[in-house]
């Protein structure tokens, strides 16, 4: 009983409350099987904490906690467990915070340097992505498994 309670205080506490040190507005695009938005969102994270908040007309759509599990509507999974269910389960787990964070991806496979960023392109079996960061945009294209995740300044 003792170890229920521990383990239910551990799970609850995944999708807690956080105090984020950075947040930006930004318009967020984000295409797949499973999920279908483009509007004004909210980034707030911290070292090891992100909140997506996704909003529509002014009112929040979506939220998206993501820390050693990711967090949304439904309940909170393993980061695999949310890419094979929102994305492609044969992305790296993570591969949504490091987009969100405008950080290479795949441990920075043939990322080119560019002046205000970089732009990686990976090609294999699973996957034909271009991802480019920016000073202003980032934008992640699967062509393989019809995926699009773009974040833009609101200028």
């Amino acid at each position: 009983m003792k170890y229920l309670f521990f383990l239910l205080i551990f799970l609850l506490g995944a999708c807690s409350v956080k105090n984020y040190e950075h947040t930006d507005v930004k318009i967020i695009t984000i295409k797949s099987a499973q999920l279908r938005f483009s509007d004004i969102g909210y980034i707030r994270h911290t070292k090891d904490a992100i909140e997506l908040e996704l909003f529509v007309a002014g009112h929040v759509y979506r939220r998206i906690h993501i820390n050693h599990l990711i967090c949304v509507d439904e309940g909170c999974m393993r980061k695999s467990s949310f890419n094979a269910e929102y994305l492609f389960a044969k992305y790296p787990s993570t591969l949504l915070q490091n987009i969100i964070l405008g950080r290479e991806i795949y441990d920075g496979k043939n990322s080119v340097k560019k002046d205000d960023g970089f732009v990686q392109h990976i090609q294999n079996a699973d996957v034909d992505i271009k991802y480019s960061v920016a000073s202003h945009q980032i934008s992640f294209k699967d062509r393989k498994n019809h995926i699009l995740i773009k974040i833009k300044d609101v200028q």
